[in-house]
């Protein structure tokens, strides 16, 4: 199985995409549409000081009735960061996000974000993983 390490190295895009507490929902928002993602970090001072995601975005503003103008995020982001370090392997980062009912994981190596990884890197990444053994395997039998 793969390591965080390769996952990353092998995304064509390792911009890291995130915002500040003090940003509104509406900005939030605006920045994961632009970028096309589902949950973006909330850094401050160069920390990651939580994660924003449109499961947050949900249950805490639409559902609650605030308004995504006037609400901050640091309001109503996941402060409690669940995180995985470059040296994990993908089968671990699927158990935790399972267990942990989360669909992102941010990547931190001494402190520093590295990048971050959604479920479906990882599904896409099992996905090949098994292409290319079913290819050797098939191969196998055909020598």
């Amino acid at each position: 199985m793969q390591t965080v390490r390769q996952l990353l190295d092998k995304k064509p895009n390792r911009a890291l995409v995130f915002i500040t507490p003090d940003n509104t929902v509406l900005q939030a928002l605006e920045v994961m549409a632009a970028n096309d993602v589902g949950a973006v970090l909330v850094m401050d001072s160069g920390d990651i000081v939580g994660v924003f995601s449109e499961r947050d975005y949900a249950r805490r503003v639409v559902l609650k009735g605030r308004t995504s103008a006037g609400t901050q995020v640091r309001e109503v982001m996941t402060s409690k960061v669940v995180y995985v370090t470059p040296l994990q392997t993908l089968e671990e980062c699927m158990s935790l996000m399972t267990e942990r009912r989360i669909r992102h994981l941010p990547v931190l190596e001494d402190q520093m974000v590295q990048g971050i990884l959604s479920i479906g890197d990882l599904v896409y990444a099992t996905i090949e993983e098994q292409k290319q053994t079913i290819n050797h395997l098939v191969s196998y039998i055909h020598s």
